[in-house]
Formats: structure tokens, C-alpha cells, sequence
């Protein structure tokens, strides 16, 4: 088994800097795990905790049924694949990928079989005798990535991998990474900035922020279901629109009335009982891009609005209109293309919004 657990993981650096607090988690065997969050939120810093690279200041770690918290690198049964590839420029590939057993002494006939075997999975058999300087940044992460498979480790590390290659090719080496889980059916762990990379290779995924676990659940459960502002506000592009304002009662009927009176309506039913106690007092209303749109709907909540940018994708264009107390961003077609300061009325989908506290930002379910 290749469980990886967490326990009440801090990280307290000389100074008094808190990188990781009190993390709790648990990657199931063969699971394929994400840690994402912003700069500085401390996901680096938990997976270089989970090599061996950093000590952990309290807590426990469990790989497999062995408490590895002060246990060395080495003997981890890890392998980590890193941003800058770390591959010796004056090694072939083949080198490159054997260096590691061959430092352990595993006998050259099994390191042949499994390089070559790695070389397969990745389709580098055609660049054995290449050297780092003579390839893309592309064929050199697959060789970084191969050098690990050779370890046969229980668990697979990945710190930004894809973070030095354009925009083409990191998508199609995540579809490569997405592809080598399949065939490894192995317990993986990555650690990326970028939340397409999250949403699209995670099972699960860990957010992070000011060194907490925000929210653990898979890619579909964050976005639908936030558990509170920051992971709405951070999972998904566009971000959720988000409107400051206050439940109000009248005649036993709640009504949600933005910061400018430019927002009122009843609240839904599904809200009603959780929202009686939060009358005459702050919410945040929130609502989805693509739950904002140009399609006329009686049941919807119409607003005009004036368009202030526009981003166009071919089937779509993603617009940002004034109207409410803040600029709304909204999805809608491309079969009328608009213009900056063209008039437009949108109409939101009052099936598919949020509300949240102001003062604890935990979402009103």
C-alpha cells in the first residue's frame, strides 16, 4: 500500500515563519493527489515535507504503515520529479535514467530493463544517447520523469513540473502526466500553481492559502461546492462573481439587497430556513460566469448593464459588464459579438447561486 497521511503537519522556519499549519489529509493508494494555492501558500513547502527535503516542525507522516517524519530521503521510497528537471547536461539519457540504480548497485542487466521499459512508457527509446542540451524542454521533463519511474518508488512527487514549458506544450504533457497514472497505477502527488493543470489531473485536490488546507475534495466538488469565499474565489476562470450585501425580512419572506440597491430579490426556498439567521446582517452573494448570460428567462434576474471588456474564444465571449454594485463577469455566445460600451441586459440564473457569511466566509449550504 502506498497511503500517504498527514497528521497535524506544521512547519514553523527560524524566525517564526508559519508555512504549514496543522495539515490534515489523507492520498489513497494510487490516487492521484494536487496541492494548489498562490504564491506562498505553503504547497511547495508540504511536498518538499513529504521527500524528506524539509523537517517537520510537529506532526506525523505516514507513508504506506511506516511513520517516516524523521526517516531520511533516501529511505522514503519516494522519487520527485522537479520544475528544472535536474538532469546532468553531460550524461546521455540513457545515463541519465540509470544513474540513480546504478548508485544503489542494482545489477546492469536490471537497470537496461527497466530504463528501456521507462524509455517505452515515455516514448524516448529513439533519444537514448542524446544528451539534456540537445533536446526540448519537453523530451527533458519525460527524461526527469523517467529517471523516477526507474526507482519503482512507492509514492511519485512532482514540484511544478510543467512550470518552464509554453502554454502548448505543458497541455500536452499533461495529458502525457494524466496518461503515465493510468499506466503506472501509481500513488502521485503535484504541485502546481496553475488550477487548469489542477482541475484537469487531479482525483483530488488540496487548496491551499496562508499555509492551511482550505478545502480537500475532488475538481467538481470545489467548484460547485466551495466550502467557503477563497476557494470560489480561486477555483475557476473566470472567478465567481461576488456581490457584498444583506438579508432583509418582510411579511415572513427573506430578500437578499446588495451594498447599492441595485440587487433585490426573494431568496429561494432551498435558502430560506439557513438564511433567517443571518437577517440585517452581511452575506456575500455569488454566482458563476456561465450562470450569467444574454438568454432571456422569466425566472431569471435581469439587470442591463454597460460592457467594459471582452475576452472572445471563438464559441463564446467572456464579458465584463457594469449594472450592480460591482462588474459582473458573464459567458454568452458569440452569435452577436459586442462591443466596449455597447448596452447589454443579462439575466442570472437564480437555480445556481451562493451565498456565503461575510464574517466567517464559510458558504450557506
Amino acid at each position: 500500500m502506498a497511503e500517504v497521511q498527514l497528521n497535524h503537519i506544521d512547519k514553523i522556519y527560524e524566525g517564526g515563519f508559519h508555512a504549514a499549519k496543522d495539515i490534515n489529509l489523507q492520498v489513497n493508494d494510487k490516487e492521484f493527489v494536487v496541492f494548489v494555492g498562490p504564491s506562498g501558500c505553503g504547497k511547495s513547502t508540504l511536498l518538499r515535507m513529504i521527500a524528506g527535503l524539509e523537517e517537520i516542525t510537529s506532526g506525523q507522516l505516514v507513508i504506506g504503515e511506516d511513520d517516516v517524519t524523521t526517516t531520511p530521503a533516501k529511505n522514503r521510497g519516494i522519487a520527485m520529479v522537479f520544475q528544472n528537471y535536474a538532469l546532468y547536461p553531460h550524461m546521455t539519457v540513457y545515463q541519465n535514467m540509470a544513474f540513480g540504480l546504478k548508485i544503489k548497485r542494482v545489477p546492469k542487466k536490471q537497470i537496461y530493463e527497466r530504463v528501456m521499459a521507462a524509455a517505452k512508457i515515455l516514448e524516448l527509446e529513439d533519444l537514448m544517447e542524446k544528451r539534456p542540451g540537445q533536446m526540448s524542454g519537453g523530451q527533458r521533463q519525460r527524461v526527469a520523469i523517467g529517471r523516477a519511474i526507474v526507482r519503482r518508488p512507492k509514492v511519485f512527487l512532482f514540484d511544478e513540473p510543467l512550470s518552464n514549458l509554453d502554454a502548448k506544450l505543458r497541455g500536452q504533457m499533461r495529458v502525457e502526466i494524466a496518461k503515465l497514472h493510468q499506466k503506472l497505477d501509481a500513488t502521485m502527488i503535484y504541485v502546481t500553481h496553475d488550477q487548469v493543470e489542477a482541475m484537469t489531473l487531479g482525483d483530488r485536490i488540496a487548496v491551499l492559502n496562508d499555509g492551511r488546507l482550505e478545502q480537500f475534495d475532488t475538481p467538481m466538488n470545489l467548484y460547485n461546492k466551495p466550502d467557503n469565499l477563497f476557494v470560489a474565489r480561486f477555483i475557476g476562470s473566470p472567478p465567481m462573481n461576488l456581490i457584498d450585501g444583506q438579508i432583509t425580512k418582510h411579511k415572513n419572506v427573506l430578500r437578499f439587497n446588495d451594498n447599492s440597491g441595485k440587487l433585490e430579490f426573494e431568496v429561494p426556498g432551498t435558502f430560506q430556513t439557513r438564511l433567517l439567521e443571518k437577517v440585517n446582517k452581511p452575506v456575500v452573494f455569488g454566482v458563476r460566469s456561465e450562470s450569467v448570460t444574454n438568454k432571456s428567462d422569466p425566472v431569471s434576474l435581469a439587470f442591463q448593464g454597460k460592457v467594459i471588456t471582452i475576452e472572445l474564444l471563438g464559441n463564446e465571449q467572456i464579458i465584463t459588464a457594469t449594472g450592480l454594485s460591482k462588474p459582473v463577469i458573464s459567458r454568452v455566445s458569440t452569435k452577436k459579438v459586442y462591443a466596449l460600451e455597447d448596452s447589454i441586459k443579462l439575466f442570472i440564473d437564480i437555480s445556481s447561486i451562493y451565498f456565503f457569511d461575510k464574517e466567517t466566509e464559510q458558504r450557506i449550504i
